[in-house]
């Protein structure tokens, strides 16, 4: 007696052959579908994405590198050092903003999670498609603020350009971190206390971040300067400073090791991965 292997073909009813596509191509084919429409839905309008994305990174850069070193208020190489601070904020608020305000609309709102779970995949590969489509938001902004940065700065910026790879590398791990927050930001709170991100995760996030500052510059204040170490964003603006400012008379910014950077970001991103797969698990299964 003949026998058809699993997951190659069966016979209808017609006695046609109908080949069945392996479980792992289904799963990836509608993956790619889910984050092609989202990529798709934000290229339609790209307009008030760029206006939405660069009015804080242009409001940051004119003051703090324009207006302050014209004025006398600061160091002129300050605009170098402040910088990477604003390119590491810009991908958190991107990405925050693209997975926790969509995920709450979603889950209180219109409900369009519930189509995507509809597809064949599991609520892992749901959360990690918006984390995936959030970062390359993030990223998209970034390189946007980078060219905002050299017509704002003009002569002022300044941006190594033999470590691109290690920018980009930082900058993608720091994109994916900040979705996985949004995600269990996302799942955890209702959209009626949207405020709550705003106001406390927002400005703990920023102020602690090492945005305005350097890590080492705050070495005399120590509870500060441990409190900054649970900040992902400080390892973001640090492994930033790290490969893109240059030399300052002939000698290295001073910055966290690069090892511990990617550390940093890596270990949150998993955290953040981990806990946020189990919120949404539990949003939606119950």
């Amino acid at each position: 007696m003949s026998t058809i292997a699993p997951n190659s073909a069966t016979e209808s009813m017609f006695g046609l052959v109908v080949r069945q596509r392996p479980r792992v191509l289904t799963i990836s084919i509608a993956f790619w579908h889910v984050l092609r429409r989202d990529v798709t839905v934000t290229a339609r309008g790209f307009i008030p994405f760029i206006i939405q994305a660069l009015v804080m990174p242009f409001s940051f850069l004119f003051i703090f590198g324009r207006v302050l070193p014209g004025a006398g208020m600061t160091q002129r190489i300050f605009p170098a050092i402040f910088l990477p601070g604003v390119l590491g904020l810009t991908i958190f608020m991107s990405s925050l903003q693209a997975m926790s305000l969509s995920l709450m609309l979603d889950l209180d709102g219109n409900h369009e999670i519930d189509d995507r779970l509809l597809a064949p995949l599991t609520v892992g590969l749901v959360a990690l498609e918006k984390i995936i489509y959030s970062a390359f938001r993030a990223l998209v902004t970034a390189a946007l603020t980078l060219g905002l940065a050299y017509v704002v700065l003009g002569p002022e910026y300044q941006v190594r350009t033999d470590n691109i790879g290690l920018i980009l590398g930082v900058a993608t791990l720091y994109a994916l971190g900040s979705a996985a927050l949004g995600l269990v930001i996302g799942a955890a709170l209702s959209a009626d206390k949207i405020y709550l991100l705003f106001t406390l995760i927002f400005s703990a996030t920023v102020y602690a971040g090492c945005v305005y500052y350097t890590w080492s510059s705050i070495a005399s204040l120590k509870v500060l300067q441990i409190i900054t170490l649970f900040d992902p964003l400080t390892y973001a603006s640090e492994g930033l400073r790290y490969a893109m400012v240059p030399s300052i008379n002939g000698q290295a910014l001073a910055t966290l090791p690069i090892g511990w950077s990617i550390l940093g970001l890596s270990l949150s991103f998993l955290a953040f991965l981990f806990l946020g797969i189990r919120l949404l698990r539990k949003r939606v299964i119950a």
